[in-house]
């Protein structure tokens, strides 16, 4: 009964262990001797867990991970040999030190994230050993996706498109924005969409749809995106809001798809009759970017490049102002990393170093906002491929005539 009520999406050991040996070659190179994660994603990461746990990775012995509930089911999910049950993480310094007789000289943490307070305990829990970053190696582990990984985003690629043939089959006009919303959500759960989506900043806000229509699309906010949306309310002004979606306007959907701890992130133009001119030609003018973006994705190219190419390439559609938002409120990236958090490093974002290499996933998103009108814009998902890159989304690149 155990099993059958379980999901079956385990993590291979083989993969599990290549991420480990590309931490500790990390850690390595960065003088630690350990890392202590407490971030779910991250010792989801590279444990295969997400039970309430902390997982420990010594750059000189095998990782242990420390679970507080629930046990069973991490060690089913996990192929760590040395899962240990605790109460508290209070104990974990003494089960490391009568594991490996000492305590590591300097650790990692993942200080974007790890509270003050927090912080300020571990520091204390582990005393005398010197704390250290540890983002940045986390990162660079997760930037380089694997063959195990490309293929999970490929089965969620397929998953995300059925999302928007349900979208073109079922719109209408006369229904709210969040109504149609939590329409296209439920349906996607029957599809294995988790309901929620990972976000790693802290005063990021993540939700899995964003639809905007009309003049809904067309209104700044406080979201870091091009597109805003009203929001249900004063206190969470970001997203799909109770504006009834009409005909003849500009509808843009943009979802957002977690399933078996993968991310994939797609916006499309929708329509209901005939759309405005200026919209229609938003619309394209944001696929010939998308268009333009990916062919010049390849391997050592500058990741601030691919910024600076798709402004260039607004401008030549006439739409300069309006791209990535209203003047004095433009977002600074064009895209971001995918994985199993929504957004990953890199960014293709203005002034960003680092190259593109092998194996990196992008979400690219050139969208236009004409304030008060409209939002248009298209966003898919590119990996990034040893001579090139290709599209990993399969949802077709058009604006939706209903």
């Amino acid at each position: 009964m155990f099993d059958t009520l379980l999901p079956d999406d385990h993590t291979p050991d083989t993969e599990i262990s290549r991420r480990i040996d590309s931490l500790k070659t990390h850690m390595a190179r960065s003088g630690m001797d350990g890392a202590f994660l407490t971030h779910r994603p991250d010792y989801y990461y590279f444990s295969g867990t997400g039970q309430d746990a902390w997982l420990y990775i010594s750059l000189d012995h095998a990782p242990m991970l420390f679970v507080k509930r629930y046990l069973p089911r991490a060690a089913r999910e996990s192929p760590l040999a040395n899962i240990v049950q605790v109460r508290s993480v209070t104990e974990i310094p003494d089960i490391i030190r009568e594991s490996h007789g000492s305590l590591p000289g300097k650790m990692g943490l993942a200080y974007d994230l790890v509270p003050i307070r927090d912080f300020r305990f571990y520091q204390s829990l582990f005393f005398g050993t010197e704390f250290l970053d540890a983002t940045p190696l986390i990162e660079a582990c997760r930037s380089i996706k694997s063959e195990f990984e490309i293929t999970r985003m490929e089965e969620i690629a397929w998953i995300s498109e059925q999302v928007f043939q349900f979208i073109e089959n079922n719109l209408t006009p006369g229904v709210r924005e969040s109504d149609f919303a939590g329409q296209i959500s439920a349906f996607a759960r029957t599809l294995g969409h988790s309901g929620r989506i990972q976000m790693r900043h802290y005063r990021a806000e993540g939700f899995p749809f964003h639809l905007t229509s009309g003049e809904s699309g067309g209104l700044p906010g406080a979201l870091d995106s091009p597109v805003c949306g009203t929001g249900p309310c004063t206190a969470y002004p970001f997203g799909a809001g109770p504006k009834q979606i009409r005909e003849n306007e500009p509808i843009l959907m943009d979802f957002a798809t977690m399933v078996k701890g993968y991310h994939m992130d797609e916006t499309r133009m929708f329509v209901l009759g005939k759309m405005d001119r200026t919209a229609e030609d938003a619309g394209m003018a944001a696929i010939e970017i998308l268009m333009g973006i990916q062919a010049v994705m390849k391997p050592g190219v500058p990741v601030k490049n691919i910024f600076q190419e798709s402004v260039a390439m607004a401008v030549k559609t006439g739409f300069a102002d309006q791209y990535l938002g209203i003047p004095g409120l433009k977002s600074r990236f064009v895209g971001h990393g995918i994985g199993v958090e929504l957004v990953e490093n890199p960014v293709l974002a203005k002034g960003r170093s680092g190259q593109l290499a092998p194996g990196m996933v992008f979400a690219v998103e050139p969208k236009f906002i004409f304030k008060d009108r409209f939002a248009a814009g298209i966003e898919s998902v590119i990996q990034v491929t040893e001579t090139g890159s290709r599209f990993l989304s399969r949802t077709p690149h058009k604006i939706f005539r209903i």
